[in-house]
């Protein structure tokens, strides 16, 4: 049985929890070490469905949102002591950030110990299954972060578009298979002259 949310509660609860992130003494460093070593970070599957993708315009963007959603799931596990239930449904880019956030480990602990709050995140939990209009994006308007910027809010419906019509077949025309878990690629050393 799902644990019904009272989404406005939570929203102002998850607004709350990211003004607190925003003024702790290591969000700088948060935010910065975030989006130091790009290369990183960068799936073929996440970031790689944005359309006309450009790391130094977008990250910084993406990475606003990677903290909303860290404030959503921790607002909705605090209101529902449930890991599984805060684990949200959320756009396949907006996910590979939370994950570039949660990497910066030291920082995080320190934080969430500072606040008092758990930031939920299990990846044995994730669902792909974000649409336009779910709960997600009820808490988001709950929060009053106004609109979200859709350009990485992509529904599952169209990620799924994107990497079987679009990026698939290049991936598969260089020798990368299922969006790389395998790859042909023998790296052998050039011809020398």
């Amino acid at each position: 049985m799902t644990i019904a949310l009272d989404i406005p509660a939570v929203g102002a609860r998850a607004a709350e929890i990211l003004a607190q992130i925003e003024q702790h003494p290591l969000y700088t460093r948060l935010t910065e070490s975030s989006l130091k070593y790009t290369c990183c970070w960068f799936t073929t599957t996440g970031y790689a469905t944005i359309a006309d993708w450009k790391i130094e315009q977008d990250a910084p963007k993406l990475a606003i949102e990677g903290l909303r959603v860290l404030a959503l799931k921790a607002a909705v596990l605090e209101a529902t002591g449930d890991e599984t239930r805060a684990e949200l449904l959320v756009a396949a880019p907006v996910d590979e950030m939370v994950h570039a956030i949660l990497a910066q480990w030291n920082v995080m602990t320190r934080i969430q110990d500072d606040l008092g709050v758990r930031f939920a995140h299990a990846t044995e939990l994730e669902e792909f299954g974000y649409e336009i209009g779910g709960e997600t994006d009820q808490l988001y308007a709950a929060a009053g972060w106004g609109a979200q910027p859709m350009r990485y809010w992509l529904p599952s419906s169209e990620v799924n578009r994107r990497l079987t019509d679009v990026l698939g077949p290049l991936y598969e025309s260089i020798g990368i298979q299922g969006f790389g878990s395998t790859h042909t690629i023998s790296f052998a050393e050039p011809a020398t002259a």
